[in-house]
């Protein structure tokens, strides 16, 4: 018997719930925790939080991982630890869209090194394409500030080398080592972020909304993916994701103000297509490594 409509539209819903999730909470962070405590006390409550969450969910010290995978998640962790600090670095001056079209570069690049196939270099072209488009080049009157731009690169390149090194473990339960490795995350936020972070002493309040931050920009986000991706084949959820930095323009639009230029969303437009397109044509090896 064929599955009702509503059952195939539930795995989409949660992936769109993901998504609207995510930047529902990213961009309460940016309005309510980037003026008292930075970018980088926001990113450190964020990942300490989500951490905390999980371990409690998941339990992680009760699975047997050896050395070698430990040391993956660690650098797993880092890593993301690494791109969460520098992708919110970069929202402090660049609208939230298109932060998030310029860090897909990373998981579109990885596609392209991993597969070499013809098509795949035709996504990565129409992405930069875009990019070029908005990237404060000399003669290109973006209006984007430089450093937000580097930052917002970083965070790219920091999410493809996550990909990369999450493949090396994606044979564990993925719970317990997004767990583990939020540990690590933190432990690279931590010290960077808590410098910042003074202002929680006089506004305790803030603990609150940074465990809210965790809670809607992290553990729902990651437990919607988990449910979806049990539902959907890799290739299915690598196009409804790629999404994201339009999803991105428009939550930011209603809760942030931010406007965008005909030009930054033709470049955003640019980017989702450049992502089904990687999506529907990967290999299914590299489908599931980007995914």
């Amino acid at each position: 018997m064929p599955p009702s409509i509503a059952t195939r539209l539930v795995p989409f819903l949660l992936v769109l719930g993901s998504i609207v999730s995510l930047g529902i909470g990213t961009s309460l962070a940016k309005a309510f925790l980037f003026p008292l405590i930075g970018a980088t006390g926001t990113s450190a409550l964020r990942t300490g939080f989500s951490a905390l969450i999980l371990l409690v969910l998941w339990r992680p010290w009760q699975a047997t991982i050896t050395r070698r995978e430990l040391k993956f998640i660690a650098l797993y962790g880092m890593t993301l630890g690494a791109m969460n600090l520098f992708f919110y670095l970069a929202l402090k001056t660049i609208p939230f869209g298109l932060a998030v079209a310029i860090e897909f570069i990373g998981p579109l690049t990885v596609t392209v090194i991993y597969s070499r196939k013809f098509t795949d270099f035709i996504w990565i072209l129409l992405a930069v394409g875009g990019m070029l488009m908005i990237l404060p080049l000399r003669g290109n009157q973006s209006g984007l500030d430089v450093t937000g731009v580097l930052f917002a690169l970083i965070a790219a390149f920091g999410w493809g080398l996550y990909i990369v090194f999450g493949k090396k473990i994606s044979h564990l339960h993925s719970g317990q080592t997004v767990a583990i490795g939020l540990v690590f995350a933190s432990i690279v936020t931590f010290p960077v972020g808590m410098s910042d972070a003074g202002a929680i002493i006089t506004h305790p309040y803030l603990l609150l909304i940074g465990l809210l931050v965790a809670v809607i920009s992290s553990s729902l986000p990651m437990t919607l993916e988990m449910a979806a991706l049990k539902r959907l084949p890799h290739k299915t959820f690598g196009i409804l994701v790629s999404m994201e930095p339009a999803v991105a323009a428009i939550v930011a639009f209603f809760l942030l103000a931010e406007n965008l230029t005909l030009i930054q969303i033709l470049a955003i437009a640019l980017s989702v297509t450049a992502g089904i397109g990687s999506a529907i044509t990967a290999r299914p090896q590299i489908d599931t490594l980007v995914n």
